[in-house]
C-alpha cells in the first residue's frame, strides 16, 4: 500500500460518486471524501506482480475464478459513501461480474501490500470495512518484514490465521490447496 493525501473536503454521495469521470489511479473514499493514493514504489509494484503470477497462475489451472488487481473499486456502503482498492482481489468463479462499472459485493479474498507509511489506524479502518462487507480472507503484506498476516473473518471477527516469514509456506483457506514459499512472494 502506497502513502495517501487527502486532496478535497467535499463529501460525495454515492449518486455524486457515480457521475465523476473515471479517476485511473489508486484512491479510497472515506465518508465520502476521497483519498488519493500516491505511486506506488517501485518495491510494491514488483512484490505486487509476482503474487498475482503465482496465484494467478494457481485460479487458473484450477478454473476457479478471477484475480484482478487495483486500481478497482469495492464499495464498502453507500452512505456515507466508503470506496476502497485492494492491491489484489480474488472472485470466486460466478461471483464476478465484468460489465459492472462498480462492485458492491466482497471479493473473496482481498492481499494488501503495505509499506511503513501505513498507519494502524489506517490498516484497522480497513480491516473493519472489510468484516462489514463479508470478505472471507485478507492478506497483509509486510514490505519491510517480508512477511504475510493471513486473517479469516469468522462470525463478523477477523481471526489471525497465521503470520509467514521467509522459510515459511502461506496457505489460504479460500483458495484451497495453495501453498507457497513466502520467499518465493518476495523473488
Amino acid at each position: 500500500m502506497t502513502t495517501q493525501t487527502q486532496i478535497k473536503t467535499r463529501r460525495y454521495t454515492f449518486e455524486e460518486y457515480l457521475e465523476l469521470p473515471r479517476i485511473y489511479g489508486r484512491f479510497d473514499v472515506v465518508d465520502g471524501e476521497i483519498i488519493l493514493a500516491s505511486s506506488p514504489m517501485p518495491e510494491h509494484q514488483l512484490v505486487s506482480r509476482q503474487f498475482f503470477r503465482i496465484i494467478d497462475t494457481f485460479i487458473t489451472e484450477r478454473d476457479l475464478g478471477e484475480l484482478l488487481y487495483a486500481p478497482m473499486d469495492i464499495v464498502i456502503r453507500r452512505e456515507p459513501l466508503r470506496v476502497r482498492q485492494p492491491d489484489l482481489m480474488f472472485f470466486s468463479k460466478g461471483r464476478f461480474d465484468r460489465t459492472a462499472r462498480i462492485t458492491e459485493y466482497a471479493p473473496d479474498l482481498a492481499i494488501e501490500i503495505i509499506s511503513l507509511s501505513n498507519s494502524r489506524s489506517h490498516v484497522e479502518s480497513k480491516m473493519q470495512d472489510y468484516a462489514d462487507i463479508g470478505l472471507a480472507e485478507c492478506w497483509w503484506v509486510s514490505l519491510s518484514g517480508h512477511s504475510i498476516e493471513v486473517y479469516t473473518l469468522t462470525d463478523g471477527e477477523w481471526e489471525l490465521s497465521g503470520i509467514f516469514h521467509e522459510g515459511d509456506m502461506v496457505q489460504s483457506g479460500v483458495l484451497q490447496g495453495l501453498e507457497v514459499e513466502v520467499s518465493q512472494l518476495f523473488a
